[in-house]
């Protein structure tokens, strides 16, 4: 009977530990899925910190996303805002702008226009870089494209070539013809005033040429400029978002470790429980099972006595 009672001992040590870590694990799995509706209907109604409108998922940024010196400026106006909060992207846009307009203030004592339109483009996301080229051949006057042209031509090999051929015709034919006949003669007075006529046009349409191109570098130099500019404070707001969030890997991967670490350590709790259990219920069956071996040789004894 002690036997008996002790094995069904053994079975019901047996299918309550499991049974145990069932229920444990069901009701895990019930705060889990709990949490992931809670999650899903947060997600679906996002709500902006600043204003209070409802935002769309793809209009949302939570704030521990930011860089944290963006988070402490916009604190700064509004410090009830948590880690776990969510604002509009125009609004992340307008405090980005206001930060960096003051950022350059600080380094540089004042904005300048040019600053102004890169801290502009960051806002709203524009490109500034340009082709110089077409705006400034968009804007340009007849007299201008016939400047250009003559002092493009005035300054190449094919001007050089032609115009010394046409001075070796006109002196050759002058000399051919001798000093009655010839139309300029030797010394060539009429060549030498065509020459000066031309030399006192062709200089100002080459300056006028000269002035449009330093005026085009000049724009050219100012579109790199704010293009450089740009690229700076994109990059060092890349470093800062780049070191933000390889900080908070670290610290998300430090906090799966200990959870990964405490749910080991239950793990082994209950294993050691479940061995001892078990030991005990073997030490208690072995002990039953002895016991009626000791009992049989007592019996015959007994009745030797009586007769």
């Amino acid at each position: 009977m002690t036997a008996g009672t002790l094995t069904s001992g053994t079975d019901n040590t047996d299918t309550t530990v499991p049974s145990d870590h069932m229920a444990e694990t069901e009701a895990m799995a019930e705060a889990m899925s709990h949490s992931i509706s809670e999650a899903k209907v947060k997600a679906l109604r996002l709500r902006d910190a600043i204003s209070g409108t409802t935002l769309k998922k793809k209009d949302a940024v939570r704030i521990d996303d930011l860089r944290p010196t963006l988070v402490d400026y916009i604190r700064m106006d509004h410090p009830q805002i948590g880690s776990d909060d969510y604002i509009s992207r125009k609004s992340v846009d307008e405090y980005r702008g206001r930060y960096i307009s003051e950022l350059l203030v600080n380094e540089r004592g004042e904005l300048s226009t040019l600053e102004g339109d890169v801290v502009e483009s960051l806002r709203t996301h524009d490109t500034l870089a340009e082709n110089i080229e077409e705006d400034y051949d968009e804007t340009r006057t007849l007299g201008d494209r016939v400047a250009d042209r003559v002092a493009s031509f005035g300054g190449s090999w094919t001007f050089i070539i032609s115009f010394s051929a046409f001075l070796g015709v006109w002196m050759v034919i002058n000399v051919a013809l001798g000093q009655k006949n010839a139309f300029d003669a030797y010394p060539f007075i009429l060549l030498n005033l065509v020459l000066s006529t031309i030399a006192a046009l062709q200089a100002p349409v080459i300056m006028m040429s000269q002035r449009r191109t330093e005026a085009k570098d000049r724009l050219r130099a100012l579109n790199e400029y704010k293009v450089n500019l740009k690229a700076e404070l994109e990059i060092r707001h890349l470093h800062e978002k780049v070191d933000h969030l390889l900080n908070r890997q670290w610290e998300r991967l430090t906090e799966i470790q200990q959870i990964q670490v405490e749910m080991m350590l239950e793990q082994g709790r209950k294993a050691s429980k479940v061995v001892k259990v078990r030991r005990v219920v073997k030490r208690k069956a072995k002990g039953a099972k002895k016991s009626p071996r000791t009992n049989t040789p007592a019996e015959p004894a007994a009745d030797t006595d009586a007769v």
